[in-house]
């Protein structure tokens, strides 16, 4: 489970790092393609983590203020939400789901941000994509190579929208991440409601904002 939590802090690594692509080179066009999409983050993360001492050190305002102003355009936080929260999400007002996708996409944000300072010689390969140039939802494959050890297959599902492709769930080891949060989401839900589980996320999220980056954890 512990390797599991860790390289789903890697592949959330990948989505931060769409910015420093989007600073160095011109925005790619609305249809490019979802694995090359997937490919120049994760490719740009890599680069970036590794040559940035700031995020090697852990520098807490350097990776929060990436990841809070530049996650957004490449990620569907309110799919993932609503993913996460079931059939409870079409019971919630616009306001809970409003508060519910903030709450949650703060809680990723703050357990995972931590995987940029741990960046150090892995490498990503992707598989050949099997879509149709119809499809507008596909799988895009890959897998990490580590120093020691066997590749670990990391795969994302990504939706083709108005802007261009989002990535709204990725996969380690056979694990979604949105199906990891679903029973958790589930059981607070059925204690307290919705308002209960944006209260309870809330409150997990003001003690990981409290921590240095490197302790927040998955737990």
């Amino acid at each position: 489970m512990k390797l599991i939590k860790q390289l789903f802090a890697f592949a959330t690594v990948a989505f931060a790092s769409a910015a420093m692509a989007a600073t160095a080179a011109p925005a790619p066009a609305g249809n490019e393609a979802p694995d090359v999409l997937v490919k120049r983050i994760s490719q740009d993360v890599l680069d970036t983590a590794k040559a940035d001492k700031e995020i090697q050190a852990g520098n807490q305002k350097r990776v929060m203020d990436l990841v809070e102003t530049k996650i957004l355009p490449y990620v569907d936080f309110q799919r993932m939400t609503s993913l996460a929260a079931g059939r409870y999400w079409r019971e919630a007002s616009p306001e809970q789901q409003k508060q519910l996708s903030t709450e949650f996409r703060s809680l990723l944000i703050f357990t995972y941000s931590g995987a940029l300072s741990q960046v150090k010689n892995e490498t990503i390969e992707f598989k050949p994509l099997r879509a149709d140039p119809s499809d507008t939802e596909v799988e895009v494959r890959s897998q990490v190579n580590v120093a020691r050890g066997e590749p670990i297959p990391l795969n994302y599902r990504v939706a083709k929208s108005p802007s261009g492709w989002k990535i709204y769930d990725i996969n380690v080891l056979g694990a979604w991440l949105v199906e990891t949060y679903k029973g958790t989401f589930a059981s607070e839900i059925s204690k307290g409601g919705i308002d209960g589980l944006i209260k309870t996320l809330s409150e997990k999220n003001k003690k990981l904002a409290s921590r240095p980056i490197k302790a927040a954890s998955a737990k």
